[in-house]
Order: C-alpha cells, then structure tokens, then sequence
C-alpha cells in the first residue's frame, strides 16, 4: 500500500473505530481490588474480538499469575522483515466521584469531535489505535505483528512483568509501540522518550485499642489521624520538595511546558502556587514525587466527637527513570518511621512497585517513526517526558536490549486521564492510527532496512 492509500483507508473506517470505542469504553473495566471481576473478563473479550477483525491470523487470551488475562495476537513476519510488537492495555482506574463528571463516566458521550468517558484515552485508545492502524493493510502486513494488550496495568503491572520474564519468546520484537502516552497538545506531535517508576504503599497508624470520647479523654488521649497527617505532612518541606533523605533532585534534558501551559493543564486555581523548585520539566519528569492519593478515616458526614485509634493512607511515588522504586519504598518508609510521633504503632502493606524507562537517542525505528508522524501531523515529533509509569516498558527494555521501544498516542495532556471528565480527541486518534500505520509501512522499506 501507498501512503495515500494508508491514509484514505484509516478515515474511512474511523466512523466504525469510534463506535467500537465507545463499545470497549462503556465496559467498567476497573481491574482493582473490591471492583467486579466480570466486566474486566468482558474487556478482554471485546478485545480479543477486536484484534481478530483487524486481520490477525492468531488471537486469543493468555492467563497472568495473579491477574486478569493478556490478549495477544500476532502475524509472521514476511521473509527478510522486522518484527513489530503493539502495547495497549484494556483496564482503567476507578471513575471516582460520579458527580464530579459532567457526562456519565461508563455511557462514552461524544461531544464537538471529543468522546467523553473513563479510559477512552488511558488506554482504550491505544487498543484502537491498534487496530485502526492494522485493518489499514487488511491481513497483508508489511512487517511482521505481534500484540499484547494488559488486562491490569492500572493496579498490579508488576505481574504482566514477571509473565515476560518467564516466556521471553512470546514478545521478541525488533522495535515496540506502547501506545499509552501523548502529545503535550493536540496536534503537537511527540515522543515519550523518559518515563519515570512508580511505587506505592499503604501506611497504617495505630494508638489506641479503640475510639474514646474526645471529651473525656481528648487533650491526652493520641489521635491516630492527628499522627498520621503529622507524617504525611513532614514528607514534604514549606516549598514542597521532598524532605526524604536520598532522593535527589533530577534534570531533564528538554524542553518542558510553560509555567502558564502548565498552570491551564492541571486546572490550578487562580492566586494558588505550584510546588517545589526548578525547573518544571526536572519537576515533572526526572525527579521524585509524593502523593497521598487516598484516606481511611471517618468522613465529615459520618464524624462523631472521638479520638480516632487508627488511620491509614495510601502513599504514591513516582521514581526518576534511573532511580530503584523498591530502594525509593525503603528510603520513604524509614522516614515515616523516624517522624512517627507519640511511639504510636506504624506498619506498611500492599507494596507495589515499577521501573521506569530512558530511551536510546534512536535509530532505524525511530527515524521511521518521525518520518510516518512527520506525514500524519504536518510537522516531525520532538522528545518529551511523562512523569507517569507503564510498568512494563522498563522489562522489555531489559528484556530486548536490542529492540528500540517507541511511546506515543491519542492521550494528550488535557485528556483528564486518571481524572473526572477524561476524553480523547478523535482527529488525534485519527492521525495516532496514521502515524502508526505508516510506521509500519515505513519500517518496511528498504532505507529502514538498511539495504
């Protein structure tokens, strides 16, 4: 196939891509503890049943110690061609507070050329972009196909991990594409070349056998929620860098958004400042951040006059891509440890953890990559960083050394991933698809092949 014809076909089947996203999309997919397990095991087989419409001769769903199934798929290369694997993953977060979506978060709702909805960006799609960009060679692919598409990335991608790890054959490929990241802004196309790691805990305090009557005996009594805010709160100095001994301050060598970009971006309130220091790229996408993403405590509707015997708080890291997740845990948690007030007793559970990713400065896979989005968007990628983590990118990396590994997608920086509200533009699925498809051809071709 042409160029031409690449790009004709893929707008023209993008009308069927949009309603199988908002099929895929409308599937509560939330892969967590304490979620139904029935819709995650419904994702995978609308999944499964997508990557056999796009042509793929081999399809089916692969059981994950401790984890809900991979879908993978996969076409033998032709003789002398490259083998190209496809990422994606089918899980999402939680919806979070219904009322704070201004469309119901599992009924995807397109409006002004945007669908709305929880993981129509992270990372639905990513499996349609996926797909898009193979039915464009309908069965007839120009470089060899492998996909595989995770059924728990947003909770535990630590055990896909170790499923790599064991089958190494399975997803040998001389170049990947995780699509799960995005262009700083639509239609600014760009390459996710650093990726920081992630780690997370649960921290629980503990002072009294049970809650006591904060009249009688507040004043002296130890108030488990008052010590726990105390050592959340010691993690971080009055600038907001962190405290933690250790974990130095990183530099990212490019450009990153605009204070202001960036201010519009995150929604940050008017006369409210940002936190820590330096430079925002070193902020976001080369140095340590904590976060408190989550509480045990009584709510204000349901507090009564008590001391509180015990609190616990969910504590999320994202790790510099050369830094060690599981010595990052080590650091914090000693810390906490340290600033406990009032002896009262402290322990740490549900430790999970995950690397992150450097790229390579690039060679044939990439220079085919700028050349098929430099098509698709008018203009050549730049290099950017996401502060986000994909667990899995960093066990390719090790587990492939040879193959180069290629993040981008349709989830732009205002796509609201993780958040209330998020959506994905279908003109940047449209030419994320593109891009994608053209890669492959490009790939194909005897300058990528070196003859």
């Amino acid at each position: 196939m042409t160029p031409d014809q690449i790009e004709s076909v893929i707008a023209a089947a993008m009308p069927q891509a949009v309603e199988e996203l908002k099929r895929l999309a409308a599937i509560p997919s939330v892969a967590f503890p304490g979620h139904p397990v029935e819709p995650v095991h419904a994702a995978a087989a609308v999944t499964e049943e997508l990557l056999r419409s796009a042509g793929l001769p081999h399809v089916q769903q692969i059981a994950v110690e401790g984890s809900f199934p991979a879908v993978y798929g996969e076409a033998p290369a032709p003789p002398g061609m490259p083998t190209v694997l496809l990422y994606a993953h089918y899980d999402v977060q939680p919806a979070g507070d219904p009322a704070a979506w201004r469309t119901p978060p599992f009924e995807p709702t397109l409006i002004d050329g945007q669908l709305f909805g929880r993981g129509t960006a992270d990372d639905k799609s990513g499996i349609i972009s996926h797909v898009l960009a193979l039915r464009a060679f309908q069965g007839r692919f120009p470089v060899g196909i492998k996909v595989i598409i995770e059924g728990q990335e947003e909770y535990a991608g630590e055990r896909l991990e170790a499923f790599v790890d064991r089958n190494p054959d399975l997803l040998r490929a001389d170049a990947i594409v995780v699509a799960d990241t995005g262009n700083p802004k639509i239609g600014d196309p760009a390459v996710t070349t650093s990726l920081r790691g992630m780690a997370a805990f649960t921290v629980e305090v503990r002072t009294l056998r049970e809650a006591v009557h904060s009249g009688s005996f507040g004043g002296a009594a130890p108030d488990a929620l008052a010590a726990l805010m105390r050592m959340m709160t010691a993690l971080h100095d009055e600038n907001g860098d962190i405290r933690v001994p250790g974990l130095p301050r990183g530099a990212f060598l490019g450009q990153g958004p605009s204070e202001e970009e960036f201010r519009n971006t995150a929604g940050v309130l008017d006369g409210v400042g940002l936190v820590g220091s330096g430079a925002l790229a070193d902020r976001l996408w080369s140095s340590y951040a904590i976060t408190v993403t989550g509480l045990d405590v009584p709510t204000v509707s349901g507090a009564i006059n008590a001391v509180q015997p015990a609190a616990r708080a969910r504590v999320t890291v994202r790790v510099p891509p050369a830094g060690d997740p599981k010595t990052t845990v080590d650091a914090i948690v000693d810390f906490l440890r340290q600033v406990t007030p009032w002896g009262a007793q402290v322990s740490f559970s549900d430790v999970t953890v995950g690397s992150g990713f450097q790229a390579d400065s690039g060679g044939k896979a990439r220079a085919a990559l700028n050349r098929a989005m430099d098509r698709a968007f008018g203009r050549p990628p730049r290099d950017v960083g996401a502060g986000g983590s994909i667990p899995l990118v960093n066990t390719l990396l090790k587990q492939y050394p040879a193959a180069e590994i290629l993040l981008f997608g349709a989830e732009d920086e205002d796509a609201a991933i993780h958040a209330p509200n998020e959506r994905v533009d279908l003109e940047e699925l449209r030419r994320t698809a593109t891009t994608e498809a053209l890669f492959l051809h490009e790939l194909s071709l005897p300058s990528a092949l070196g003859v």
